[in-house]
């Protein structure tokens, strides 16, 4: 009687073993003898198998992308001699151009699985070929073209758009991806039906060496290069705005926080209460985060760290700072996250009167009596007055309720070229019951179109309290409080003068500096000015400027007094008020601090780790250790992701060796788990009837591609163009092709041919697969260029109108559907 040893270390009887459905589908599984179990339960099992599998390999390439934005983010420096400079200006370069990053190391990085599994399976197969290698990568091809974009199109909010901006990189890989499959359509079909020669693999592998060049070249502008100062192209070469400069004009200046850029963040900041310095920092670290470019890497390893529970690549802010800014910085917010230059929660918008048109109300609060009906609220426009503006205004309760105090307000203001004030009606409900003093808000917003939201910026006041009272009195003048203290780095002091006791007509006081310890033109810029109180309105500020020497002084003040009210108004007790300027001793010690938090925070924003400790860490914790922000749904995910973590955490961290020991041991274990993955997708596709070829173009080319989903849905979203979300994906269905088959044809011919054999290569249904993919992606891609150049469908790829919009996004998914039907139908032989 013959015996085999099995995986489990059990003998079993051989004729015994293939009496099993799918015993020998296998190349490393299964590890123990479970052919007697029922098969009901088996295909549970080795389906449950491959979801947690899918999720290893995202993990694990979270691992390798950390790697791989170690290797790439090297950079060289650049030495420029400066006239009148001793010393030259030094500017650091990245060594790797950003399209031969994503065609090559990036792409292998998100299509590693893929890959892998179809040399994997070559090479198991005794250099013969299968069907899953094959059929995952014509079927990952087809998510990410169709559905991939599909969600990219709709995801964007209503009335954007993004478009492609490197249109040339954007074209080479689009028509190296229609290609790359023509190509394998003419060596199955064509050239040599059936069989794959040795050459034939050698020119599929070396169309990738010839995209990644013609890509670098588009990129440069090789054909067409712009005209640059002599000067820079002497000492630079031909640097583009593309080329990514370390030293830029933001916060960061060689990988460290810029001293400056932090000092004009915190003077910002802290102009608003309730602000910790901890909370600025994460603010500081969540506005640079959101500031700088990002690759597609970056987003694929959010999105997997998502998937898993594991440490954010965003900082997340804390549900105290998120209330407290509620309460407390409304206007800030909404100023902060209508502005389409400042999307990052906690950024203030810098005002750009000579870019932008400035549009504000022209007091931060007024009060009306309740029986006043309809009045007239004056709503300012400064710094550019050339153009066209439009702003939204409307109401938001507070103790007032819409409809039983005021009648509420959403409507668009135009200003008209030159036009600098408008007013807007807001009517008052007058009713016979005695209330309280109440108060609703106006609230100052951009709209949502791009046009109109160019060259318009909101102002410091965009959000107007008004309180309704039974008072008709013009009111009496005077400060709010008898002193105020500011820091010498705070750039202007606001000193509030409130109107009590009445607000009606229009009032006016003058109002003056007196120089005590604090000189005039020299600690500050005073003088003497008059402020005017239009009918209702009960607080305005005297703005004076501070000078800040950044000198060590003693703390110095100044006065102010208000005198000569007009318009009935008389002065109340406090009509002078001291303005004490405190020193800066404190303020390096501060900004130390500062400058400390927000590293730290930017610290555990990088993708990657630089030690043992840090990698183990993140491994057991939920959501890298920031257990007030991790949700329940990270808590699921982490529990069940935990043990691939954990064992993927002994992984030499990408610090080491400048992330190359790490890129080669990540890829290994991917090429493991890989291996696994295709055991489990072809013995769980035998138990329930599904044939190879059906189960790569579904389970695993969905499963490979879920991070990609996500990652691209992400950067549709937060990106201004298109590149990151769908300008990789053609890229990445070239580079699938060319190494995914590629190279393990090449190996598989080369075996073949030193044993005077053919590699055969059957084109039944890997050929219609690959015709009905290519005709398709046809179409697809027709739509793309065509979104981009029609205005109904906003003359991008992207977004655009609601109607066209969700359409493009149907059809996209119903090439998808058809495709996968087709081929199913065909692989079972009903055509």
């Amino acid at each position: 009687m013959e015996f085999t040893l099995v995986k489990g270390d059990r003998f079993i009887n051989e004729s015994a073993l293939h009496s099993y459905r799918c015993s020998d589908r296998g190349l490393l599984l299964p590890f123990i003898s479970e052919y007697t179990w029922p098969e009901e339960v088996r295909s549970t099992l080795y389906f449950i198998g491959l979801l947690y599998c899918f999720l290893g390999v995202s993990i694990i390439a979270d691992i390798f992308m950390g790697a791989i934005e170690k290797i790439t983010s090297k950079t060289k420096k650049v030495y420029l001699t400066q006239s009148g400079k001793d010393d030259p200006d030094v500017i650091e370069v990245r060594v790797w151009s950003d399209t031969v990053a994503n065609l090559t190391l990036m792409a292998l990085g998100s299509s590693a699985p893929e890959i892998l599994l179809s040399c994997i399976e070559v090479v198991g197969n005794n250099f013969n070929a299968g069907a899953l290698g094959p059929g995952t990568i014509v079927g990952s091809a087809a998510f990410n073209l169709f559905v991939i974009s599909a969600i990219c199109v709709m995801c964007i909010p209503s009335g954007e758009t993004r478009r492609i901006k490197d249109v040339k990189v954007f074209a080479i890989t689009s028509v190296f991806s229609l290609v790359a499959y023509l190509w394998l359509l003419l060596i199955l079909v064509a050239i040599t039906p059936d069989v794959v020669d040795v050459w034939e693999a050698l020119v599929t592998l070396l169309f990738f060496p010839l995209l990644v060049l013609l890509a670098w070249l588009a990129e440069k502008n090789f054909c067409g290069v712009k005209k640059t100062e002599t000067a820079k192209q002497m000492e630079l070469g031909n640097f583009e705005p593309g080329d990514k400069l370390v030293k830029d004009n933001q916060y960061f200046r060689n990988g460290h926080l810029d001293r400056d850029g932090l000092v004009r963040f915190i003077k910002e900041v802290k102009k608003y209460p309730g602000l910790t310095d901890e909370d600025a920092a994460v603010l500081a670290a969540s506005k640079l985060v959101e500031s700088q470019s990002h690759s597609r890497m970056w987003y694929r390893v959010g999105a997997v760290r998502t998937m898993t529970g594991g440490r954010k690549t965003q900082p997340q802010l804390s549900m105290k700072l998120k209330e407290n800014i509620a309460d407390k910085l409304e206007s800030v917010y909404n100023a902060m996250n209508e502005h389409p230059d400042a999307p990052t929660l906690g950024s203030v918008p810098t005002v750009k009167p000579h870019v932008n048109a400035v549009v504000d109300f022209h007091a931060a609060s007024c009060a009306v009596m309740e029986d006043i009906g309809k009045f007239q609220v004056e709503i300012n426009r400064t710094g550019r007055v050339d153009n066209i503006a439009r702003v939204r205004v409307e109401t938001l309760e507070g103790t007032a309720t819409e409809g039983e105090d005021y009648v509420a307000i959403n409507q668009i203001i135009t200003f008209e070229p030159e036009e600098v004030s408008k007013m807007v009606e807001v009517e008052i409900v007058n009713d016979s019951q005695w209330e309280p003093d109440e108060e609703f808000y106006l609230r100052l917003s951009l709209l949502h179109e791009r046009e109109d939201r160019e060259g318009v910026q909101l102002g410091r006041i965009s959000i107007m309290e008004i309180v309704i009272l039974n008072d008709d009195e013009p009111g009496v003048l005077q400060f709010q409080r008898r002193g105020v203290l500011v820091k010498e780095s705070i750039g202007t002091a606001y000193v509030p003068v409130v109107r009590k006791n009445g607000a009606d007509g229009e009032v006016s006081v003058k109002w003056r500096t007196i120089d005590r310890t604090a000189i005039n033109k020299k600690d500050f810029v005073g003088g003497e000015g008059v402020l005017t109180f239009k009918h209702t309105e009960v607080e305005l500020n005297i703005e004076i400027p501070i000078i800040d020497d950044m000198s060590a002084e003693k703390d110095e003040h100044f006065e102010i007094e208000l005198f000569d009210p007009e318009g009935g108004a008389t002065l109340g007790p406090i009509n002078r008020t001291a303005v004490t300027i405190t020193n800066d001793d404190d303020f390096d010690t501060l900004l130390s601090k500062m400058m400390n938090l927000t590293n730290a925070n930017m610290h555990q924003l990088q993708v990657h780790h630089e030690t043992y400790k840090s990698q183990i860490k993140d491994a057991l914790n939920v959501n890298g250790g920031d257990i007030e922000n991790a949700t329940a749904l990270d808590y699921v995910l982490h529990f069940f992701t935990f043990g691939w973590k954990i064992i993927f955490a002994l992984v030499p961290p990408p610090g080491f060796l400048g992330g190359w020991l790490c890129f080669f041991v990540a890829l290994g274990a991917i090429g493991v788990l890989t291996a696994i993955i295709g055991d489990l997708a072809a013995i769980f596709g035998c138990l329930v009837g599904l044939q190879d070829a059906v189960t790569a173009i579904t389970f695993v080319a969905l499963g490979t591609s879920l991070p990609d989903t996500f990652a691209s849905k992400t950067a549709a979203v937060q990106e201004k163009h298109a590149d990151n979300a769908i300008g990789n994906v053609t890229g990445s269905n070239s580079v699938n092709v060319f190494l995914g088959l590629g190279l393990p044809w090449l190996i598989a011919a080369v075996y073949h041919s030193v044993n005077k054999t053919t590699f055969d290569v059957a084109s039944g249904n890997l050929g219609f697969s690959v015709g009905l993919y290519t005709g398709l992606s046809v179409v697809c891609l027709g739509l793309i260029v065509l979104r981009r150049m029609l205005p109904y469908f906003g003359k991008a790829e992207l977004g655009g109108p609601n109607v066209p919009k969700y359409l493009s996004g149907l059809f996209m998914i119903s090439l998808w559907l058809i495709y996968v039907l087709l081929a199913s139908l065909q692989t079972y032989g009903y055509f």
